[in-house]
């Protein structure tokens, strides 16, 4: 009786299960398409975990969510590279990377209004990147971040484009964030040496989506994630004999340290979708960024698009297993795992200061700008943590399980005399739309 109502009460999971399409295209407008199943799944985890490239159709065009994820930290995406299928894993990136525009479109209106209340600033951050990795440590950079605001506009000059798996840029560069523009114009990056200027795409082309379902099905599955459920924060003590709270000043404000204890940036990985060949070369890459080669390699070899995988044996498992399975004891419906998880816990300090002009959620609409650069998005992530009293003016993160980032606000002040010009392009610059291939 228990096993009947159990299986009753996912019906769009059960079509998927049992193939009946027909029957799910009835169905999809009357049930949840994001709904969870015991095992976190949602109807497409499933469609793509069992092959159902109709059914995967079905849900996309329905807006089903993909950057979700199930019990064991996993989201269709993940599922549909460890498949193999190349149409399925495009269309998944492609649907991806619509959810996120409409997500960043229905937020815009908040945002742009939130900066025009603040009032106008300047602010300098500086970022020191740190190893416990000898070599590595020797090459990371460092950066002092400037940022002017001026009524609904934003624009960072920084000498570091993007942090990115070893692979950094440099050079003399602006982002330039105007509210008050369209979207597809309100992002622009400046290179002031060469002076250029290249508009951030919020479309991706064709060309685009294919290399990067290229990368996806040539690498590990990757899941990195900071883990911030246990973590504690104590007074931070100074002095050898008599101990006192640690208060020291961080560039003009006052602040008080903490100690973060139970930070955990677990980095999990699957493999059983590489072939050996894809291994070796994997490694190679590895070694030589590791070394301080951060170009990666070219080869010169002429680029061939990956084929889809032959397809994992059809499960034999039947709903009433799959439904009756004990949550986190899901059973095996695509390829056996190839899989390896390490963790790393962090020690890291945050000095909070009363002082600070601006708030924290101030900070967290300035960030939400600039978040399509990797270390930023990590920023915003540490400071929707529930932070001691006060504001972060310094603050240690774990940006990669071997890197840290030392994060200083070293100067903040309202500013009623920002230029406008500075939020414009300068007129002797020239559009480049490939100067930063990777925005």
């Amino acid at each position: 009786m228990a096993e009947n109502s159990e299986s009753k009460k996912y019906p769009l999971h059960k079509c998927i299960f049992q193939g009946d399409v027909k029957t799910l295209s009835s169905l999809i407008r009357i049930y949840d398409i994001a709904e969870k199943d015991k095992q976190g799944n949602t109807p497409l985890h499933l469609a793509v975990m069992l092959g159902r490239k109709e059914s995967v159709q079905l849900l996309l065009a329905h807006g089903a969510p993909v950057k979700v994820k199930n019990l064991a930290g996993w989201s269709p995406l993940a599922e549909a590279i460890s498949y193999g299928d190349r149409q399925t894993i495009s269309s998944l990136v492609r649907k991806l990377k619509q959810q996120a525009r409409e997500q960043m479109e229905e937020r815009r209106p908040n945002l742009v209004a939130t900066l025009r209340q603040m009032g106008d600033f300047y602010m300098e951050l500086r970022w020191d990147f740190q190893s416990w990795v000898p070599l590595v440590s020797r090459v990371l950079p460092s950066d002092i971040c400037k940022i002017h605001k001026c009524g609904a506009s934003i624009r960072m000059d920084t000498t570091l484009v993007d942090f990115n798996n070893m692979k950094w840029g440099r050079g003399d560069i602006s982002f330039i964030f105007n509210g008050d523009h369209k979207h597809s114009e309100s992002l622009t990056v400046l290179d002031n040496e060469a002076k250029l200027f290249q508009r951030v795409r919020y479309e991706e082309t064709e060309l685009d989506i294919e290399d990067e379902v290229d990368i996806l099905m040539s690498s590990d599955i990757m899941a990195a994630q900071m883990s911030t459920k246990g973590i504690t924060f104590s007074r931070a003590q100074t002095g050898w004999i008599f101990r006192e709270d640690k208060r020291e000043m961080v560039g003009p404000f006052h602040a008080d340290f903490y100690q973060i204890n139970g930070i955990v940036l677990a980095s999990r990985k699957r493999r059983e979708h590489l072939s050996e060949e894809d291994l070796q070369k994997n490694k190679a890459i590895m070694e030589s960024l590791t070394k301080g080669n951060s170009q990666g390699f070219a080869n010169g070899e002429p680029h061939v698009r990956r084929a889809s995988l032959n397809p994992p044996p059809e499960s034999n498992i039947t709903w009433e297993e799959y439904i009756t399975a004990p949550p986190g004891q899901c059973p095996l419906l695509g390829r056996s795992l190839v899989y390896k998880e390490s963790s790393k816990s962090f020690k890291a300090t945050v000095a909070m200061s009363p002082d600070f002009p601006l708030t924290v959620d101030m900070l967290l609409n300035v960030l939400e700008v600039i978040a399509p650069f990797k270390h930023y998005s990590k920023l915003r992530q540490f400071v929707l943590m529930k932070l001691p009293p006060g504001f972060p003016v310094k603050i240690d993160i774990p940006i990669l399980p071997t890197v840290t980032a030392k994060i200083t606000f070293q100067e903040f002040a309202f500013r009623h005399d920002i230029d406008p010009q500075l939020f414009q392009i300068p007129s002797d610059y020239f559009e480049d739309p490939m100067r930063f291939p990777d925005l």
